[in-house]
């Protein structure tokens, strides 16, 4: 499942132009100094028919392999099809969950299953890691400190070690990057390192950092011994043996 979700997701990006976004360099500084976000849903280079297809193509994939019941399969692919329907559920979901506005409205009700939440997160993955590519060029995100995305504000699905020793947490929505402290939760900002378990492979490419506060986990590619950068979609498939060893231990992702 995840290598088509990579296959695809690769294959839509290929197409979604670099956006030039205009960002005002106080806004900006505002943003990192509030813990907001930078990427606001007009700034998403969204083309609707290529969006309803890659929305469509991932409801297609979990459901082969299960990810999706087939009466949620249903309801989203119907969902898909009705442009009416699909473009408004969008426009609300990033704006009720990115955190870039202040003032955004709150998720509006609708009936949907919700299930539909892991679907928009992987279909907008190929137009938003466009948006953090554009704005890691382009805006110095050094003020921020938090464990959410600062250019869509979602959570990290993995990180990645250094060479010199800083974390680097990766977005799971926009595939964009950040440093954080190495031994803080990003989930729950618990900073004694007490309450922290980590445990790697044998060889020492994987580490797991779990907190024992929240209990939530995330997996990280150490640089410090490789003799490659983090592969995102390579590494977060290879590491798969560990999201089982940490569920084990009672943390989930």
């Amino acid at each position: 499942m995840q290598l088509a979700l990579v296959e695809m997701q690769r294959r839509v990006q290929g197409r979604v132009p670099l956006p030039w976004i205009q960002i005002d360099p106080e806004w900006a500084a505002g943003q990192q100094r509030a813990g907001r976000p930078l990427v606001r849903f007009s700034d998403i280079p969204l083309e609707w028919t290529d969006f309803r297809l890659t929305f469509r193509q991932t409801a297609d994939i979990l459901h082969r392999y299960e990810a999706l019941e087939r009466s949620d399969y249903d309801a989203i692919v119907a969902i898909g099809r009705d442009g009416n329907r699909l473009e408004p559920i969008v426009t609300n979901w990033y704006a009720s969950t990115s955190g870039v506005d202040v003032d955004a409205p709150a998720r509006a009700q609708t009936d949907a299953p919700a299930s539909i939440d892991q679907v928009l997160v992987l279909a907008l993955r190929p137009f938003l890691a466009r948006c953090a590519e554009a704005l890691t060029q382009r805006v110095d995100i050094g003020l921020w400190h938090h464990g959410h995305c600062p250019f869509c504000g979602w959570e990290p699905d993995f990180a990645a070690i250094t060479p010199s020793a800083e974390r680097r947490l990766i977005c799971g929505r926009c595939t964009g990057q950040w440093v954080f402290a190495p031994l803080t939760c990003p989930f729950c900002a618990n900073d004694d390192r007490a309450l922290i378990t980590s445990f790697a492979t044998r060889d020492g490419r994987y580490r797991v950092y779990a907190c024992d506060v929240c209990r939530r986990y995330l997996k990280a590619y150490d640089g410090r011994r490789a003799t490659r950068p983090v592969m995102v979609a390579v590494d977060s498939i290879a590491t798969l043996p560990l999201d089982a060893a940490a569920i084990q231990r009672g943390y989930v992702g």
